[in-house]
């Protein structure tokens, strides 16, 4: 898988918005349509093992917009109600998904494995966490950033791992967000890239 986003990272195609190309083409890759502010479709299980596709409607466009206004007044405010906004969509999806009880950080590591519908790994929480990030765009809710290609680390403790990234439109600055390191429903780690790269 890792090296996989590092082909799509490379990879060029037509932007959505303010979202950076590998963004698409990662959707792409997994043979996902784009996200829209009516429907979308949650990867989990592992490498988008198992698609659900969950349907919005207005008042799930009001809850999200709700709570981005909290971040409306700058850059920092935003990026934090860009998290409980993440926190608030795994809320949303997990009686559908089945996720409601994923652990922090599934994978060999944590004694999780492939195939279990009821977890995300690194993939399916950048996979899930961009289409977010697009439905937020599309509903001009984003003020203060852009979409930012996926990032890639590998850590000797952890192994290969990716996350989204967002873009301060003000000063360019990369905040990776990052919900895989935490259980279902709360606020992911939204930090600068440099600090994740380097595991915190």
């Amino acid at each position: 898988f890792a090296m996989v986003l590092i082909a799509l990272l490379m990879a060029g195609g037509p932007a959505v918005g303010e979202a950076d190309p590998a963004v698409m083409a990662m959707l792409r890759e997994w043979s996902l349509t784009s996200p829209s502010p009516s429907r979308l479709v949650v990867c989990h299980g592992f490498g988008c093992i198992f698609r659900t596709e969950i349907g919005f409607g207005g008042g799930d466009h009001a809850r999200m917009a709700a709570i981005m206004a909290s971040g409306s007044a700058s850059a920092q405010a935003e990026r934090a109600a860009i998290g409980r906004t993440e926190a608030w969509f795994e809320q949303r999806i997990a009686p559908i998904t089945g996720t409601a009880k994923r652990v922090a950080r599934a994978g060999p590591l944590a004694g999780v494995g492939a195939g279990k519908r009821d977890q995300f790994d690194c993939i399916d929480t950048t996979v899930n966490t961009n289409s977010l990030l697009l439905i937020l765009y599309q509903l001009k809710l984003l003020r203060h950033h852009a979409i930012a290609a996926p990032a890639f680390r590998f850590l000797f403790t952890e192994g290969p791992h990716n996350t989204a990234v967002i873009k301060d439109r003000k000063t360019n600055e990369l905040w990776t967000v990052d919900p895989w390191t935490h259980k279902g429903s709360e606020v992911p780690d939204i930090w600068p890239l440099a600090k994740w790269k380097a595991g915190g």
